[in-house]
């Protein structure tokens, strides 16, 4: 468990609020805005979840990994609740998925951002070292 000032990180996913994660994943996040409520929580049942909690028991933030926990993991869905920004909520929860892989021998851990990679450059993430060498098949609306 991690603490920041009021904030602590659970990563049992019983805690989880998926009612504010769909409204927050589906609702307000640029790259998942129109997901439905179906896909996200699928999305979170076949992934490894952490949920940021206030004192009260409130969800404020959320992030997953999905991974075979082998030899690659990817960071997805890290949403801080528009209220608590500012705290250290995305670092906690870059701080999170960091330990994740170290404590499960994974040794790549990827994600992608439109506007974060100071949170994540301060915990190690790096930019890809030869992008050239990835390719994807996205057949999702265009982002933005």
């Amino acid at each position: 468990m991690f603490r920041v000032s009021d904030y602590r990180l659970s990563e049992d996913p019983d805690h989880l609020d998926l009612d504010s994660v769909v409204r927050w994943i589906g609702s307000d996040a640029y790259w998942a805005k129109g997901r439905s409520r179906e896909v996200i929580e699928r999305s979170f049942a076949h992934s490894f979840a952490a949920g940021v909690y206030t004192g009260d028991a409130q969800q404020v933030a959320v992030a997953r990994i999905v991974s075979a926990r082998a030899t690659f993991a990817w960071l997805a869905d890290v949403y801080v609740d528009r209220a608590h920004r500012g705290h250290g909520l995305g670092n906690m929860l870059a701080e999170w998925a960091t330990g994740w892989a170290e404590r499960h021998g994974v040794p790549r851990l990827v994600l992608s951002t439109l506007d974060a990679h100071g949170v994540y450059a301060k915990v190690g993430f790096t930019p890809l070292a030869h992008p050239e060498r990835w390719m994807n098949i996205d057949s999702r609306p265009p982002i933005g």
